[in-house]
């Protein structure tokens, strides 16, 4: 188990076994920009390129928690930045899985991308993020991560979510828990939905294109 595994796991954060495995397995450093490697495993933001962050450990173990993704998942994740999130996904999925990260910044395509393959994921890539919020041409999905802050809740990604999908998001301050139920339109409007709200956390902005 690497420091912030452990670390994490002592605190609570981590509960579930396999994401303890993926923090084990899937380590920050390799996705933390050369002058801060030092830093690679506090538990706090890191500055990576275009004025975005690699989040806070705890903020990332606890809406991996909330998703809880799962082997053989098709799972989006939204703001990929580092490409850390989209790492541990691919871990999380397995080989019989598959996930689609996207960022708006190219270098930040191109950083991610470079890291995500110090891992043997084929399974995982980073795209470009297209004009519309998401990616509607490989929905729909069975999980969906954002880790950027809405200012409003997007009905444009609950409508690229399966029934029974889970969508973690935040929304201004908080993280929402998303469960889209059966009987929702596929055009998502009217939506039926079980929403979580978990207040007191910080991300940098959502861009709606």
């Amino acid at each position: 188990m690497n420091p912030l595994a452990d670390v994490l796991t002592q605190k609570g954060v981590l509960k579930t076994q396999a994401i303890i495995e993926a923090f084990s397995r899937v380590d920050r450093k390799d996705f933390v920009p050369r002058d801060f490697q030092g830093y690679a495993y506090g538990d706090y933001p890191l500055p990576i390129a275009g004025e975005q962050t690699i989040s806070q450990p705890t903020t990332v173990a606890f809406m991996l928690e909330l998703l809880q993704p799962r082997q053989g998942e098709k799972i989006l994740d939204v703001g990929s930045g580092s490409g850390w999130t989209t790492a541990l996904l691919a871990f999380l999925v397995g080989e019989k899985g598959r996930v689609f990260g996207v960022e708006r910044i190219p270098e930040l395509v191109a950083f991610g991308a470079k890291n995500l393959g110090k891992y043997d994921f084929p399974q995982a890539i980073i795209v470009r993020a297209e004009k519309i919020l998401g990616f509607p041409k490989e929905a729909p999905f069975d999980k969906i991560l954002v880790s950027a802050a809405a200012e409003g809740f997007p009905e444009s990604l609950l409508s690229q979510l399966k029934e029974g999908g889970i969508l973690v998001i935040p929304v201004r301050d908080a993280v929402w828990r998303v469960k889209k139920l059966p009987g929702t339109p596929p055009n998502g409007e009217a939506s039926k939905t079980e929403i979580q709200k978990f207040g007191g956390f910080a991300f940098v902005p959502l861009v709606e294109r």
